[in-house]
């Protein structure tokens, strides 16, 4: 299936239009998109003047731009995959599309035209051509997740300023005192560190009880941490206390699990938690989304990480006619305060929207290949499933979760004989994996201290204390897994452990 409607990304009206039309950026990469300032100033004037309000620039929420298909591409082959992608170093084994992302030459060469439409004539650019740019990509985002409406849909740079703008709300619902000191904010034990340090910084010192779900992991099944959530809800809700926000991961971090959110936000309607907002910073590219079935109040995902956009873009989906939608702030106040959130953060102040507004190209590369978005992610969850067993059989281990809490991530555990111990340990041999052998992968450290489990053994009745989090999406290979799985068997063989990482005094402490 192909992802839904490029919306205005050509269309009649707008045909004469070089910033209606980022799609011309297929072609040859070394011809500006406009010859002279004078030339782009003209081209912003002929946008259609219904998409822009009377300041110049629109409210996003109007009519939606012209629509069009474009002539469907012939599938992208495999020397087409390494060409979009040769600006990745060769020399190393990246199974870490989970941490950056990756994106592929023709989006970049996009966004670089709009970037130099920008500089050519920047007041044409902001009063003009941003906000239908932003719109075009706001409505390509409402399709792709089933939002109800393109204004649900606001962009931002990442999940965590997602995360910054609902609990920002909190905080202030607290201190106005519609919230009571002590009612409670609910979030997974696994919850990604810095949404966690939001939680801290917003709620917890506005007056509110902070609540975790201790998560297990390994993980044998979805009931599992269905059975730790009500717990956890349990605790929260004691002695008449009102949970007012349940912040859920869709597909946590690390470790990496995919989590059964539409379940999760379901209990919290018949528990009376206020309102949910899910974190799925790693979901869109990964899984299906479809926000309207899942239910939730706010949910925000990275389209950088696994839907081929640049660093940095994101969007946080709202309900449409909640009470509290125009309650909704950006962090960063600038002259759209009091727009609306879609408006707001379509200008935070000068800086580079271009990767916001470039979702219309990584929709026409996805499309490239077979079966669109869902063939890719049917291909990336097969092979990371393949290429973790393959690990877990050479080293002894295991996979931390079945296949079917798996995307395209997948955590496998390290041998225990490396000894890794510690976050620091973890990092360290990271470090030494990627100076060293050129691989590089995230490694997790499995605290003792968070005992709802018993450790997960090897095969040689050890406990399993390490996992790395191996990535696979449409650049990868064969090969880099295997040298990931090189590099590990030649340090065990050399009765390498994390300890001769670690100074002399931490050797110390730990001995």
């Amino acid at each position: 299936m192909q992802v839904g409607v490029l919306p205005g990304c050509k269309s009649s009206p707008e045909s004469k239009s070089a910033i209606a039309q980022p799609d011309q950026c297929h072609s040859n990469p070394t011809y500006p998109l406009y010859p002279n300032p004078s030339a782009a100033a003209a081209s912003m004037a002929s946008i259609p003047s219904n998409d822009v309000s009377e300041n110049g620039h629109g409210n996003g929420n109007g009519p939606s731009p012209p629509r069009a298909k474009r002539p469907r591409a012939a599938l992208i082959s495999a020397a087409q995959i390494r060409d979009e992608f040769a600006h990745h170093d060769p020399a190393v084994a990246r199974v870490n599309n989970g941490s950056f992302g990756c994106c592929p030459a023709s989006v970049l060469e996009a966004q670089a035209r709009w970037q130099r439409l920008f500089l050519a004539q920047p007041d044409a650019f902001y009063f003009d051509g941003l906000q239908p740019g932003l719109r075009r990509s706001r409505a390509a985002v409402a399709a792709l997740v089933n939002a109800g409406d393109v204004s649900e849909i606001s962009l931002v740079d990442n999940a965590t300023t997602a995360a910054a703008i609902v609990l920002q709300h909190a905080a202030w619902s607290f201190a106005e005192g519609h919230f009571a000191r002590g009612d409670a904010v609910l979030m997974l034990h696994y919850a990604y560190g810095a949404v966690k340090k939001s939680i801290q910084a917003y709620v917890a010192r506005a007056g509110a009880t902070v609540v975790e779900v201790p998560l297990p992991f390994p993980v044998t099944s979805p009931d599992a941490i269905i059975t730790e959530f009500h717990a956890a809800l349990a605790v929260a809700k004691a002695g008449g206390r009102k949970v007012r926000l349940a912040v859920i991961d869709h597909i946590t971090s690390m470790p990496s699990v995919l989590i059964p959110v539409k379940e999760l936000v379901a209990i919290c309607r018949q528990e009376g938690v206020d309102k949910v907002f899910v974190d799925a910073a790693h979901s869109v590219g990964q899984v299906p989304v479809d926000v309207r079935d899942i239910g939730a109040d706010f949910y925000t995902s990275n389209l950088h990480k696994w839907f081929f956009c640049p660093p940095a873009v994101a969007f946080l989906h709202t309900r449409k006619g909640g009470p509290i939608t125009s309650q909704l702030h950006h962090p960063v106040v600038s002259h759209e305060y009091g727009n609306g959130l879609p408006m707001e953060s379509g200008w935070i102040g000068t800086r580079d929207y271009s990767a916001q507004i470039v979702v219309p190209e990584a929709i026409h590369f996805v499309n490239r290949f077979e079966g669109g978005i869902e063939g890719i992610r049917s291909r990336n969850h097969e092979k990371v499933i393949e290429m973790g067993r393959m690990l877990a059989e050479a080293w002894g281990t295991f996979l931390g979760s079945p296949p079917v809490m798996c995307g395209s991530m997948a955590m496998v555990g390290m041998p225990c004989c490396l000894c890794i111990e510690s976050d620091d340990d973890a990092l360290r041999v990271r470090t030494m994996l990627r100076k060293d052998f050129k691989v590089e992968v995230p490694i997790y450290y499995n605290s003792r201290q968070v005992k709802v489990q018993e450790m997960a053994k090897d095969n040689n009745s050890d406990p399993v204390t390490g996992y790395v989090r191996i990535s696979h999406q449409v650049y990868n290979v064969k090969e880099e897994y295997e040298r990931l799985r090189d590099a590990v068997n030649k340090l065990v063989a050399e009765g390498f452990t994390s300890a001769k990482l670690r100074p002399a005094e931490k050797q110390e402490t730990l001995a």
